[in-house]
C-alpha cells in the first residue's frame, strides 16, 4: 500500500471513523454523512450500505497558520471514507455544486484535492442541467492531486472497497454545497457501479442529454503554480498565496476557460 505523508500530525481512525490531531493541530470534532443523507444522489436511492458513509472534518491545520488560514479565507477540509459499498455502487459522497461565495465576487469555488489513502476517483461534470457538458473520472492514487474548477458538479468515489478512502482539500472559507439540481435529475450524469468481476464500470443516468464519460489520471496544474504529487499542504506554508485562487477564483479566470482536470 503506498503511504503518503500529508504535511500534518493527523491521522485518520476508523473505529470511531474520525481523526485524532497531533499537539501542534487543531481540528472539528469530525461530523458524518449517512446514507439516508445521499440517498437522492444513488442510482438506487433503496440500496443497503453503511449507516456512516463518511466523516468529514472541515477547518483543520497547524495552530501556527489558524490566523493566516483566517485572513486568507482559506480552509482545509478532511474526509475519510467506510469500507464496503451502497448496494452495486462504491463507497461514494452525493453530487452537488460549490455555493457561490461572497468573498469570490459570487464566482462558485474550485476545491484542490489530495488523496492520502486508498484510491479515488474525483467525477465531475460541467453542468448539473440537462446538458451535463463535459464529463471526467479522474483517477487518483495517495499524493496525487486533483482540482475542481468554479461551478461544476463533482462527487470523489472510493476506488477501493478494502482501503477506505482518506483525502484532504483546500476550499473557500465560505463554503457551501447545492444539490437541488443535482438531485433534480436523480443524481449525477455518470453513476460508478462495481461490476461482476469486482472493477468498476460507469452507468448513464438517463435523466441527461447523452454525454461522453472521460477517464482520465490528474492533470498538470502548473498554470494555477500547484506542484504535482507534492504535499498541498507544505506548499501552502512554503508560499501563503499558492491557493489563493481558491478563495478568489476570478484571479485566474483565462486558466477556468479551457481548464482540463
Amino acid at each position: 500500500m503506498k503511504i503518503f505523508k500529508p504535511g500534518l500530525s493527523i491521522r485518520a481512525v476508523s473505529d470511531p471513523m474520525g481523526f485524532v490531531y497531533g499537539e501542534n493541530c487543531f481540528g472539528p470534532k469530525e461530523e458524518y454523512r449517512f446514507i439516508d443523507d445521499i440517498r437522492p444522489s444513488l442510482m438506487d436511492p433503496d440500496c443497503k450500505g453503511p449507516d456512516i458513509v463518511y466523516a468529514i472534518s472541515m477547518d483543520v491545520g497547524k495552530k501556527i497558520h489558524r490566523n493566516s488560514l483566517v485572513n486568507a479565507h482559506l480552509l482545509y477540509g478532511l474526509v475519510t471514507y467506510a469500507h464496503g459499498s451502497l448496494g452495486t455502487e462504491p463507497i461514494r459522497s452525493q453530487g452537488h455544486i460549490h455555493r457561490r461565495s461572497k468573498h469570490g465576487k459570487g464566482w462558485s469555488t474550485p476545491e484542490v484535492y489530495q488523496i492520502w489513502s486508498g484510491k479515488g476517483i474525483v467525477y465531475m461534470q460541467e453542468y448539473a442541467k440537462d446538458n451535463p457538458g463535459k464529463c471526467y473520472a479522474v483517477y487518483a492514487e495517495p499524493g496525487d492531486i486533483v482540482v475542481v474548477p468554479p461551478f461544476w458538479a463533482h462527487a470523489t468515489i472510493s476506488g477501493d472497497p478494502d482501503i477506505p478512502l482518506t483525502f484532504g482539500a483546500w476550499c473557500d472559507r465560505d463554503y457551501g454545497f447545492e444539490y437541488e439540481e443535482v438531485r433534480g435529475h436523480k443524481g449525477l450524469a455518470w453513476y460508478p457501479l462495481i461490476e461482476k468481476d469486482g472493477k468498476l464500470g460507469w452507468h448513464f443516468n438517463d435523466n441527461y442529454m447523452k454525454s461522453q464519460l472521460i477517464e482520465k489520471r490528474p492533470g498538470d496544474y502548473t498554470l494555477l503554480s500547484v506542484e504535482n504529487k507534492k504535499c498541498i499542504y507544505t506548499q501552502y506554508e512554503e508560499d501563503k498565496d499558492k491557493f489563493r485562487f481558491v478563495p478568489e477564483p476570478y484571479l485566474v479566470k483565462d486558466v477556468w476557460e479551457s481548464f482540463v482536470p
